[in-house]
């Protein structure tokens, strides 16, 4: 991988650090494909409990990388089609990670950064973070990102900003929920939060990803209500569901928090 770094460690924290510094960690075609093959394995590697994602040196993510678009401006609208479905198919991985993704933002987040840091369940950012969906200012559209930044901020604040090209602070950021915390020491900040997945199971973790997916946005009717139902009956039944509630009773850990 020569555009990330990844470091497992022995509790299952997977730290994920974008490492394009020079580039501002900019995408182009070879982070997209190390992003995808990266996840897909931490998806599905039961030893990793958490995943936290990040940028080396002055920036998060600037967006893409002024070389590739030039590339891209030259190839045909097939190839372009091609070329942007694996940056979509790469979000979507990150976004239906059954593992909970914490971003780390500080710098420039920027087009397709804010594109990762709306894929993330919980972001952090540090108050000289910046933000901006300035693809229009290109003469192109956030296409591949809206439906994971439209998901996050909501259609109101998406028309302001994917419209005008504005770029907001991290105070802006919070206020339409593309992050959830602000603090100048990220790493210190993902601790409490690293130690309270792990006090969770990690199966229900993933189930609740996955339910939160489902539900979001459908109408109340008896289809959604069964399919909650269903989903609690397996919960319960289930090794995870079983072994919480006797932890409980019993008053110990349970096996996933030893």
């Amino acid at each position: 991988m020569s555009t990330l770094t990844l470091d497992i460690s022995a509790q299952g924290i997977a730290r994920v650090t974008l490492n394009r510094p020079d580039r501002h960690n900019a995408f182009d075609e070879a982070m997209i494909a190390d992003l995808s093959q990266t996840f897909a394995v931490l998806c599905d590697n039961p030893a990793v409990r958490v995943v936290v994602l990040s940028g080396a040196g002055e920036s998060f993510c600037a967006g893409g990388d002024l070389t590739w678009m030039k590339r891209a401006a030259e190839r045909s609208e097939a190839e372009n089609h091609a070329d942007a479905l694996k940056l979509a198919q790469m979000l979507n991985t990150l976004d239906t990670c059954p593992k909970p993704l914490i971003g780390l933002i500080h710098g420039m987040c920027l087009g397709g950064g804010v594109g990762l840091a709306a894929c993330c369940d919980i972001v952090v950012a540090a108050p000289d973070a910046r933000f901006g969906l300035t693809e229009v200012r290109l003469g192109l559209t956030p296409a591949t990102i809206s439906p994971f930044v439209v998901t996050k901020i909501g259609v109101s604040a998406a028309r302001r900003y994917m419209l005008t090209g504005e770029r907001f602070d991290a105070d802006e950021a919070r206020r339409i929920g593309l992050i959830h915390k602000i603090n100048p020491a990220l790493d210190a900040a993902t601790k409490p939060l690293i130690e309270a997945f792990l006090q969770s199971a990690p199966g229900a973790v993933a189930d609740a990803k996955a339910l939160i997916r489902d539900v979001s946005g459908r109408e109340v009717d008896e289809a959604l209500l069964d399919l909650t139902a269903s989903r609690i009956a397996a919960r319960r039944a289930s090794d995870e569901g079983r072994e919480g509630i006797a932890s409980f009773l019993e008053k110990r850990k349970p096996g996933w928090a030893e």
